[in-house]
């Protein structure tokens, strides 16, 4: 009897000793440079998943390079998605972080001074060559920005995921 109760105890000993803290994985703040068409002056769209989710530990969702054409690495809550396999960075309007121009939320006709002219222009978004490649600008049915796309590549290579 006494080695049964000894031996209960050293499972339950066990169990405890097995037992950690697990802490969550902190961000540091996203501070996106529009002009530049980086990610903490450090990331581009054509950095790799693996550098980004070191410097970012707090991804809410991943799919694999190689899988799929639309691989990446996607912070839902912070509105921010890298889009690894196709060379392109989506920020969408309720993104937390911080926009080098205040583009999110501002009039379709009060871009130019910072943009120029675009080079494509769509009913619902427009396309601005840049020294990195393009970015594209989409707007809401009250002509203002709700989302940017960052991408090395140009209006007739880009290819964007859905």
């Amino acid at each position: 009897m006494k080695n049964v109760l000894l031996l209960i105890t050293g499972i339950i000993c066990m169990q405890a000793l097995s037992a950690q803290l697990k802490t969550t994985p902190v961000c540091r703040a996203f501070t996106v440079d529009v002009l530049e068409g980086t990610v903490n002056a450090e990331f581009s769209p054509k950095s790799s998943s693996e550098a980004i989710k070191t410097a970012f530990p707090c991804s809410t969702s991943e799919v694999a390079d190689g899988s799929v054409n639309c691989n990446g690495v996607f912070y839902k809550d912070k509105d921010i998605s890298f889009y690894t396999g196709s060379n392109y960075i989506e920020i969408g309007e309720k993104f937390k972080g911080t926009l080098s121009l205040p583009l999110m939320g501002a009039a379709r006709n009060s871009l130019f001074k910072w943009l120029g002219n675009p080079q494509i222009k769509d009913a619902s978004w427009d396309a601005f060559q840049t020294k990195y490649g393009i970015l594209i600008l989409y707007y809401n049915k009250a002509g203002r920005v709700n989302k940017l796309q960052i991408s090395t590549k140009t209006t007739d290579t880009i290819k964007l995921c859905q």
